[in-house]
């Protein structure tokens, strides 16, 4: 799994963007800090957000990480992401998911709409950021097994779920949507996914 500590975050920023690069997220997380503040001449669009989408030219290869780090300072609350996620592009979409695990200050599970409707998407990229640290910590387990076989079906490798051991341990659930999964494919004759056999082996349930 990729580290997404904001420690890896900036250190990540640090060897990929040029120092012009790295100027500009300064400023932009320092006009952050104010979030109330407005762009003059449009009205209701605030600064931050301003900056939140022009992150992916200043920060071209870590725009993830300069949104991310963006939304530690802003701290949106809940209504604030979803509108953000709702209007945003897949880019802007994946740095929101990426960003859950860092909004401590929202409510357990507030932003799991945002999860779920990731999950209900086609996007590889918006699928392995789903099923990041949030999901792990907020999702029901029949959610969280839905999340597994979205994975498999989709070929997101499994590396991408978080507490993936921890969760699958005894899951007798999971172990039968796994094996039922491998009977459609090899019925239908098409290859089963590498990652099931070791998912059935984490649910110490295998046949």
């Amino acid at each position: 799994m990729i580290d997404n500590s904001l420690t890896a975050l900036v250190a990540r920023l640090n060897a990929t963007v040029p120092e012009t690069a790295r100027a500009w997220l300064d400023h932009a997380l320092s006009e952050a800090t104010d979030p109330r503040s407005m762009v003059p001449g449009h009205k209701g669009v605030s600064v931050w957000e301003m900056r939140f989408n022009e992150a992916g030219r200043h920060c071209r290869g870590a725009e993830d990480a300069a949104r991310v780090l963006l939304l530690h300072t802003v701290r949106p609350d809940a209504e604030t992401l979803a509108r953000l996620y709702a209007h945003g592009t897949a880019d802007e979409r994946r740095a929101i998911l990426c960003a859950l695990p860092h909004q401590q200050h929202l409510p357990p599970g507030a932003a799991l709409p945002l999860v779920e409707d990731a999950l209900r998407s086609n996007d590889t990229r918006l699928i392995a950021n789903a099923v990041g640290p949030y999901a792990a910590a907020h999702l029901d387990a029949h959610a969280w097994r839905h999340a597994v076989l979205k994975c498999l079906f989709t070929g997101v490798s499994l590396d991408a779920v978080a507490d993936l051991d921890g969760r699958a341990a005894q899951d007798h659930e999971l172990a039968r949507m796994l094996r039922d999964y491998a009977a459609e494919r090899i019925a239908a004759r098409r290859p089963v996914p590498e990652d099931l056999d070791r998912a059935l082996r984490l649910t110490n349930q295998e046949s």
